[in-house]
């Protein structure tokens, strides 16, 4: 396949005082899941979770929304794949948390 049959795309993951952009050649009809494979992100990150990681293309969750998940959702030239991390605690209840501290505050 020669190169102007291939799109451009970017895989993107970090942490917080370390970050890595991979850009890539892929085929048309790659999946977001398979260029984050391809581009080979675990050898900076080898404790990263390929499998289980959540996705996004520019911010949109990928799975949500209407939105594919990462295995089906097909990449267009100039896509950046974003794998993101656990969260650390969940909003919700952080949320609950906040509102229960100010509650006590106010009496």
């Amino acid at each position: 396949m020669a190169d102007f049959d291939l799109i451009r795309v970017e895989v993107a993951y970090a942490l917080p005082h370390q970050q890595k952009i991979i850009a890539l050649l892929v085929e048309p009809g790659t999946t977001a899941a398979q260029a984050a494979e391809r581009s080979g992100i675990t050898r900076y990150f080898p404790d990263l979770d390929l499998a289980n990681a959540k996705m996004g293309i520019f911010g949109q969750a990928l799975g949500t929304k209407g939105l594919e998940s990462a295995d089906r959702h097909v990449l267009h030239e100039g896509d950046r794949v974003e794998i993101y991390r656990p969260l650390s605690a969940d909003p919700k209840e952080v949320r609950r948390k906040r509102a229960e501290k100010s509650a006590t505050n106010k009496v």
